[in-house]
């Protein structure tokens, strides 16, 4: 259905609790390294509990990489300086959704990358400053896949 892609994620229960995620609404999690953290990481275990053996995660040693595996493929890149709300985005089976590391969130050239159709942004109430990233991925899930009905929508090329 959908692709989350993780640029550099660097806590790893944010990690273990996206493949959760992942598999529980039938997305692909893709792993842009290098990773904050091994992953074999206990924490990151435990978040994703049993669920690791069932999520389908791809790992890419570069964005490019990542892009290559995804040509074609509308991707939504959530960032807190964009204009348009992840709202006002109708979502197709098939969209990868990009998300950047806990601390920075995405840089610049990714954020920017030819291969983002638009940059979407979650809205902050006025003293807040970001959410935590497995947060800000489950919105951006939920609204993609409750735009598709919440039905299991095998994957369009």
């Amino acid at each position: 259905m959908f692709h989350v892609v993780l640029h550099e994620p660097e806590i790893p229960p944010n990690t273990g609790n996206l493949m959760r995620l992942t598999v529980n609404v039938g997305a692909e999690l893709h792993l842009v390294h290098p990773l904050g953290f091994e992953l074999d990481d206990a924490r990151m275990r435990r978040a994703g509990l049993d669920y690791r053996e069932h999520s389908r995660v791809h790992h890419h040693e570069t964005f490019a990489a990542c892009v290559g595996e995804l040509v074609g493929r509308r991707m939504f890149a959530f960032s807190q300086h964009a204009e348009t709300l992840y709202t006002d985005i109708a979502y197709r089976p098939g969209d990868v959704l990009l998300f950047g590391k806990e601390s920075t969130g995405l840089p610049e050239d990714v954020a920017n990358h030819d291969a983002v159709t638009e940059r979407v942004r979650i809205p902050i109430a006025e003293h807040g400053r970001s959410l935590n990233l497995a947060n800000a991925a489950a919105v951006g899930i939920y609204e993609a896949w409750r735009q598709n009905g919440f039905e299991e929508v095998d994957d369009v090329e």
